[in-house]
């Protein structure tokens, strides 16, 4: 660059001492020098139209020959242009290896412009969704019209997928994931889950079959048992029947529980739903258990510090009762003797809260996550110790979900456990 502004003020300098001699030699200085300026400007004009001229024909590749600062002008848009056409290629070969791979996807891959129309998406959304070459550009809400979908697409709260059926095959079900991006664009992810879903409903009803058929077969089986029990006089054969009594006890709580599953699983959340008042319940809960921690020598509490008014919320009372109950139940299956348990009622500006505290043994963090897992035990031995079933508090967990409510649980080996049952406020009943 410094060579060509050398070179250029080398041709100034001779332009000018060329027009200074002419006008010695004329007489003319003035007009001289206005020559030599107006030869100048016009090299100057005449390069810079070379310049327009080579920038708008996109057929000349190479830089015209110049001398000067305009010849590395013209040399250094040149390497300008070459590097862009480089980075184009790149980008272009990034862009295709992109499709090939969204091409190669089962999943349905759609990309939303800021403003929620339709600007790219992989074959495999073409197949679920039907989507045309002449909808680019079109709203995806002229596509997706199922109420749920428009009031999550519109809400914008893609935490969780969406489930619904497929727009074009009322026999599959699909899952919408959301994820924004970029300057308000969104990436919308399309799985068809119809084979997970199917066999979720094959393994729902088999368990609920299952538990249907042998509840009549058990308690015909528990009743002769009770009976030969009760008439035995043989004293050889009163503990294997108090044997026979007590697992026979123990498979009809476990089929009831399947049953209270199988049911949350399967049917539709939101039914028979009215104002519940929590404090009540609570109070029912505990008259309930009493009897049971009586047995243990422990104490149940009931503390609700809601004390301005009553707590309703809009809910299914009888599930509530079954997550409460089941909390406070295991809470004093597993404290000890002379154990202490409260029941806690408190809220906040968004949320009130319902807690089963105990000093019992506690649970080593590692557990925690998995407590809520059909059949899970942190200690196997406890099973014939406490006579549960293992289901307890994944019917707690199901409660909740359709109360659209989350258990939380923190306990402390040696300390004892908290399970603190979450519920957002709802408006005014």
């Amino acid at each position: 660059m410094l060579k060509g502004f050398s070179t250029e003020l080398q041709r100034i300098f001779l332009l000018c001492l060329s027009g200074f001699v002419l006008g010695l030699l004329t007489d003319q200085m003035g007009w001289s020098l206005f020559l030599s300026c107006s030869l100048y400007i016009g090299w100057m004009l005449l390069k810079m139209r070379q310049l327009n001229r080579w920038l708008v024909d996109t057929s000349q590749k190479e830089a015209p020959e110049t001398s000067g600062i305009w010849g590395i002008i013209f040399d250094n848009i040149y390497q300008l242009q070459r590097h862009q056409e480089k980075e184009k290629e790149n980008l272009q070969a990034v862009i295709k290896r992109v499709q090939e791979i969204s091409s190669a996807l089962k999943d349905g891959i759609v990309i939303l412009n800021e403003k929620g129309q339709l600007d790219f998406w992989n074959p495999a959304a073409h197949r679920m969704l039907g989507f045309s070459t002449k909808d680019q550009g079109q709203s995806v809400i002229n596509f997706l019209r199922h109420p749920k979908f428009v009031s999550y697409f519109e809400e914008k709260k893609y935490d969780e997928p969406l489930e619904l059926p497929s727009p074009r095959f009322n026999s599959k079900q699909l899952q919408f994931q959301i994820t924004p991006f970029g300057n308000a664009e969104k990436l919308i992810v399309v799985r068809d889950i119809t084979q997970l879903n199917n066999l979720e409903k094959m393994r729902q009803d088999f368990i609920a079959n299952v538990s249907h058929e042998l509840r009549t077969p058990l308690t015909v089986i528990n009743g002769y048992v009770e009976t030969l029990s009760d008439n035995n006089s043989t004293p050889q054969w009163n503990k294997p029947l108090q044997q026979m009594l007590q697992q026979g006890k123990r498979m009809s709580l476990l089929i009831n529980d399947l049953l209270v599953l199988s049911k949350l699983e399967t049917t539709e959340a939101g039914q028979n739903h009215k104002p519940v008042n929590i404090e009540q319940l609570l109070t029912v809960i505990k008259a309930e258990t009493d009897i049971l921690a009586q047995e243990k020598q422990q104490i149940l509490g009931l503390v609700c510090n809601n004390t301005t008014k009553p707590l309703f919320y809009l809910g299914n009372e009888k599930e509530l009762h079954s997550a409460f109950s089941n909390l406070v139940i295991n809470a004093i299956k597993y404290t000890q003797k002379e154990g202490k348990i409260t029941i806690l009622l408190w809220q906040d500006n968004h949320h009130f809260y319902v807690s089963i505290t105990d000093n019992g043994p506690g649970i080593d963090a590692q557990h925690l996550p998995r407590l809520t897992e059909r059949f899970y035990r942190v200690d196997a031995s406890r099973n014939s110790e406490t006579g549960g079933t293992g289901l307890g508090l994944a019917i707690v967990k199901h409660v909740l979900l359709r109360h659209y409510a989350e258990l939380k649980i923190t306990s402390e080996v040696g300390k004892g456990s908290s399970f603190t049952c979450v519920f957002g406020l709802q408006e005014k009943l």
